[in-house]
């Protein structure tokens, strides 16, 4: 069993994972203290005096603080890995309860998916990003842009970088949710687009068996096809398989239209109740749902070899930070 300090030591390396850059104590104090972990600045330094001498973390400056190392990140994949199990089900629903966007108002927070790029490589990157959010291969048609030193879910963008946001396709479980809808997140997986039509679920990964996001999964091993599908119809893409109560159908397939004028959409498919969907089968009561994924637009720029850092479900943003992609591609042509 792990002791209260070698616990406190792991959710400061969580800490520093989630930073960009440097974190000093005061930072990784606050960001504690939303943990729900209660350290005072002078104990979280002494762990981290024991952290560098254990090669985890690694000091910047006196004035900037610490960042983690790869050995770092090891330890801290490799821990309560059996507790991890269902993350990010657990995420899903507690992001979706947290979410206040009104589609009537078009205002409240959207979940934001993060992904940080060399900011020489912006109007490169929104050229690769562009079809993906013509096609509708997106949760609608609008992304969020940091400069460095601003912020974007929660984290500052460091010197030379920018950071892109798309919208989670969990926001629309949130905006469900608002309306009484309760959404089951079942699998994240790679669906196969033929001429435009989705065909098929060729790989699936179940939201409640994991630890880490399933389309990142897929993003990484280099086996998406997001590009293709954008430019030719055809291709593999992010996407993640849902269940609604089937009473509930024909109002989900209303708000999938309201939500559309507000610039969002992301559902590409609802079944019938209680019959399975691109031969997936669904609970009795219940009707499928094919949802898109958000991080489509960022797998597209991972498969130009840019190679991103990406955090999905990085955290709630405002939805006002969001503009149509064509308008933030004149702003940074």
């Amino acid at each position: 069993m792990e002791t209260r300090a070698e616990t406190s030591k792991l959710a400061i390396l969580k800490v520093l994972a989630s930073e960009t850059g440097a974190a000093g104590a005061a930072r990784i104090r606050d960001r504690l203290l939303m943990m729900g972990i209660h350290l005072q600045p002078r104990t979280i330094r002494h762990y981290l005096l024991q952290l560098d001498r254990e090669g985890l973390t690694h000091c910047v400056s006196r004035r900037s603080g610490r960042v983690i190392t790869e050995l770092g990140r090891n330890e801290l994949s490799g821990s309560h890995i059996i507790e991890r199990v269902g993350f990010v089900a657990a995420r899903i629903d507690n992001l979706s309860y947290q979410m206040s966007f009104d589609s009537e108002s078009n205002r409240g927070s959207v979940i934001t998916n993060v992904a940080f790029i060399n900011s020489a490589q912006l109007s490169r990157a929104l050229e690769s990003m562009r079809l993906v959010f013509a096609r509708n291969l997106a949760v609608g048609n609008r992304l969020a842009v940091a400069r460095p030193n601003e912020t974007l879910g929660g984290m500052r963008v460091p010197e030379g970088r920018t950071a892109l946001g798309t919208v989670c396709s969990v926001t629309v479980n949130g905006i469900l949710l608002s309306k009484g809808i309760p959404v089951t997140s079942r699998f994240g997986g790679l669906l196969e687009i033929r001429d435009g039509a989705p065909v098929r679920f060729v790989h699936l990964v179940d939201y409640r068996g994991t630890t880490t996001d399933p389309l990142l999964i897929f993003i990484k091993a280099g086996m998406t096809r997001v590009r293709d599908c954008s430019r030719l119809g055809s291709g593999l893409i992010g996407a993640s398989f849902r269940e609604i109560p089937s009473a509930a159908a024909e109002e989900v397939r209303r708000l999938e239209r309201e939500i559309r004028k507000c610039g969002l959409r992301g559902v590409l498919a609802i079944g019938s109740p209680s019959q399975p969907l691109l031969e997936i089968p669904v609970t009795e009561g219940h009707t499928g749902m094919i949802v898109t994924g958000g991080l489509n637009p960022i797998a597209a720029l991972h498969e130009t070899g840019s190679m991103p850092e990406i955090r999905p479900m990085a955290a709630l943003e405002d939805f006002g930070r969001y503009q149509p992609i064509e308008t933030i591609r004149q702003q940074y042509r």
